[in-house]
């Protein structure tokens, strides 16, 4: 995926190569995905006859001042691309382009021709890039939701400390919100993590401020090298993880970026990012390979340990995982506190639960509404068995009850058959009373 060298590479080759210089034709792609909020034809009418002042990039966006707006505007997604023909854009991206390879490509979205006979063209293989045409690129989104620029906006350590302080999620997917930072992408935040020796996962206020003074020194170092690599790659040192990030393919993460590693110092991580786990190293150290800021992320244990409390809750979760697939009470008492006080309360509280239902006349199955007769009896059925069904009869079950539980059932039974045999009594004599004054008369 391109990410601010790769962009910043194709600003720079453009400002050498195209300004002042005046589009006499231009074909834009009929590929609404990609081509947004304006028809191919209108696209390409208000770029014939217009000169190019300026390139300009914040983040990962790069947009054209011509002499008149609007301005064509790129994002470039995961495979975007420039090609200059004639011009290496950049030594570790892109080379020139041949004079047998097809021009334009076939996945060419933006191609215009300028007065001296150059010929630009912005290519895009998986179409989510997004080519737009702006009165004013930086007020409107993505450019106006940006954070300050990695390379030309820099935070003070100050800031950067005092930023950091505040912030309680993962420091990996901090560095990949590009509303905090823009221009730094998934291999950049791999690499400056490692040079600084951070976990991907440590909470950003947990950081000391050396932490926070040493990244933003590696920010900036990996960045500017970055940039320069095609001026003079024999300036990169020799021991950044780069190089690591990068191999044979294994399915275990796809970069975009297309360098030749011999460009890049040996020992990055960047050069293992494809290696399968288990074969990646950088200087003789293991590189792992997790999921941080929704990326797969690679970091090296041994020199990048996780610190406080992240650390110890790292520890307990696999334990979490496994006993959640038990369910119930066991897994309760495997989360880990010790001697299961954690769980104390929570026991306590269901034994709670059971004994209070049967009193609120409460059904646990759904069943309808029990004769209020019965409701008493039945008590100590529902919190034995919740499958009675609301029979009074003594089912088969029964036989393997405490006797004194039994014989108490049955007691109960006889005191209910009896009352119900008064009541019946009551009612005949009520109505024998009621014929009384009839005969009366």
């Amino acid at each position: 995926m391109p990410e601010l060298p790769e962009v910043e590479a194709a600003r720079r080759a453009i400002e050498e190569n195209c300004l002042g210089k005046k589009i006499k034709r231009a074909i834009i792609a009929n590929d609404s995905k990609v081509i947004e909020g304006v028809s191919s034809l209108d696209f390409e009418s208000a770029l014939l006859g217009k000169t190019i002042v300026s390139a300009h990039r914040k983040g990962k966006n790069l947009w054209l001042h011509l002499d008149s707006p609007p301005f064509p505007s790129f994002q470039f997604g995961m495979a975007g691309a420039i090609y200059i023909k004639g011009v290496a854009v950049t030594k570790y991206k892109r080379s020139a382009v041949k004079d047998n390879d097809e021009w334009p490509s076939k996945y060419s979205k933006f191609f215009v021709e300028l007065d001296d006979g150059l010929e630009l063209s912005f290519t895009d293989k998986r179409r989510f890039a997004r080519v737009r045409l702006l009165k004013d690129p930086t007020s409107v989104p993505p450019i106006s939701e940006l954070g300050p620029d990695a390379l030309f906006e820099p935070m003070t350590i100050n800031e950067f400390t005092d930023s950091l302080s505040k912030k309680k999620i993962g420091i990996k997917a901090l560095l990949l919100d590009q509303s905090y930072i823009s221009g730094i992408g998934n291999w950049i935040a791999d690499e400056v993590l490692y040079q600084a020796r951070i976990h991907p996962l440590q909470i950003c206020s947990s950081l000391s401020k050396e932490n926070c003074a040493t990244l933003h020194n590696c920010i900036k170092e990996v960045i500017q090298y970055a940039v320069e690599v095609d001026a003079d790659c024999n300036r990169f040192p020799c021991d950044w993880l780069f190089h690591f990030r990068w191999g044979k393919k294994s399915g275990k993460i796809k970069v975009e970026v297309g360098a030749d590693s011999s460009q890049f110092p040996s020992n990055w991580i960047f050069h293992s990012r494809e290696k399968k786990p288990g074969k990646a190293f950088v200087d003789g150290k293991k590189i792992d390979f997790i999921n941080a800021g929704g990326r797969t992320s690679a970091y090296v244990p041994d020199l990048q340990k996780l610190s406080g409390t992240v650390a110890t809750k790292a520890a307990g979760k696999p334990r979490k995982q496994a006993s959640k697939k038990k369910g119930g009470d066991e897994a309760e008492d495997n989360d880990g506190d010790e001697d299961g006080v954690g769980d104390e309360p929570t026991n306590e509280e269901e034994e709670s639960t059971k004994i209070t239902k049967p009193k609120k006349g409460g059904n646990p199955r759904g069943r309808g509404k029990k004769p209020p007769m019965k409701r008493k009896a039945k008590e100590s059925d529902d919190d034995d068995d919740d499958d009675s069904g609301g029979n009074n009869d003594v089912s088969s079950e029964e036989d393997d009850e405490d006797p004194t539980e039994k014989g108490r059932k049955v007691k109960t039974n006889t005191s209910n058959k009896q009352a119900k045999t008064v009541k019946t009594s009551k009612r005949a004599v009520s109505s024998q009373d009621g014929k009384k004054p009839k005969r009366a008369k």
